[in-house]
């Protein structure tokens, strides 16, 4: 599993869990326990810590635009993987330096994540909330089909 990825992949449980338990305890002392556990010798944990701090910093915003991007879907109906997914892809694709996440790597990654994690049709959710913002955006339509990023550092 490519380290940034694995990275998601932590942020994801993290956030899930945080989630679950009403965001109790704090979300950074889940992290540290899950990088430990789940990411012993990981090289970028700095990549983690940058993309929960900018969705912890951010979350109103996101989950906003997550119910106008999804308006049949308020927040709280959205099931949990697939809510904290959208976090981490939308922060990514809002948030993050465009040369070292690409719109479409943010977009795939999450998809992947929804589907691993989530149930059967929850990485075209994914996909449709992500791909809508996007366009919105300026960029161009994405597929759940496109073709999957090059290995990512």
């Amino acid at each position: 599993m490519a380290s940034r990825h694995l990275s998601r992949s932590i942020v994801l449980q993290s956030l899930y869990e945080w989630d679950f338990y009403n965001k109790k305890p704090a979300l950074k002392n889940i992290v540290e326990r899950n990088i430990k556990d789940f990411g012993p010798g990981l090289e970028e944990v700095s990549f983690i810590w940058q993309l929960v701090e900018s969705i912890e910093k951010h979350m109103p915003d996101l989950d906003k635009i997550i119910e106008k991007a999804a308006p049949e879907w308020p927040i709280a109906q959205i099931s949990m993987v697939d809510r904290n997914v959208l976090r981490i892809g939308l922060s990514e694709l809002l948030y993050s330096d465009k040369k070292e996440v690409p719109p479409k790597v943010a977009i795939n990654e999450s998809i992947e994540l929804a589907k691993t994690f989530s149930g059967q049709t929850s990485g075209k959710f994914v996909n449709g909330v992500l791909g809508t913002v996007y366009k919105q955006l300026g960029g161009e339509e994405v597929s759940e089909s496109s073709e999957q990023k090059t290995e990512e550092k």
